[in-house]
């Protein structure tokens, strides 16, 4: 089995980038299920009904997200509909949406780490633990870690090692180049990196971000949207009658 996990989705240009290189990688690589974060789909920041729609529509079948779910109030009921689109587990009950999905033998996972992150958290392994008990029948279980300590994502990694198919970092926006299986046969790979222009601060405009770390006061940060934009994911091989993982490889490349 050939599961596509790609990085946060960035802005208009991240899109439009991902309907445009998604249709060659499915066809390519054979995949059979694309899992994207797009907690930063909607004009850098935050994800929209409308642009959630769009990322389905290129041919993504799960969406993630992260802390930046919530910039948009009109995001909250459509996370408590059908759509596939998660937020993280461990917010505090009575948050919306759900942070885990089934369907179709195949299980993903929504976590968000505590260190360096806003707002009141729950713990995530913990949040892994109970939701892994609801998924005893379940083989193939793909986690997004949203976090921004590399040692939290490594950590979550190792707890899980053997029990899920896959780990895999988001949030920094910055491809990591250390994929590898675990011993028990989970994937893993600390960031998957975005899908967003190339000569940016995260997806951002550079001066305003410059300005900031200059001046201390904060800025209005605006997405890029010029120039190349990257693509950033990973491939994972998982044999779904056991669930583990025997390949992890990282899927780069660049939009004119």
């Amino acid at each position: 089995m050939n599961i596509l996990v790609i990085g946060d989705v960035v802005g208009k240009v991240g899109r439009r980038a991902l309907a445009c290189v998604l249709p060659g990688i499915r066809r390519s690589h054979s995949i059979d299920l694309v899992i994207a974060n797009g907690e930063n789909a909607a004009g850098g920041k935050g994800l929209t009904p409308s642009t959630a729609d769009e990322m389905l529509e290129a041919g993504v079948e799960i969406i993630t997200s992260g802390n930046h779910i919530w910039h948009y109030r009109e995001i909250y009921p459509y996370l408590d509909g059908e759509a596939p689109v998660l937020r993280p587990l461990n917010y505090p009950q009575g948050a919306p949406g759900r942070g885990v999905i089934a369907r179709d033998g195949i299980a993903v996972i929504n976590l968000i780490g505590r260190t360096f992150m806003p707002g009141t958290l729950d713990c995530p392994f913990r949040a892994a633990d109970e939701a892994l008990a609801q998924l005893a029948d379940r083989r193939v279980i793909i986690v997004d870690m949203h976090a921004e300590a590399t040692s939290e994502k490594a950590a979550i990694a190792w707890y899980l090692d053997g029990r899920v198919s896959a780990v895999i970092g988001s949030h920094t926006h910055i491809p990591t180049a250390d994929t590898r299986v675990l011993p028990g046969g989970t994937a893993f790979v600390t960031d998957a990196g975005m899908v967003g222009p190339r000569d940016s601060i995260l997806g951002m405009e550079t001066r305003p971000v410059i300005e900031t770390f200059l001046s201390g006061l904060p800025s209005r940060f605006t997405t890029e949207e010029r120039g190349p934009v990257v693509f950033n994911s990973v491939l994972v091989q998982v044999d779904p009658e056991t669930g583990k993982a025997s390949r992890i490889q990282r899927i780069d490349c660049e939009v004119a």
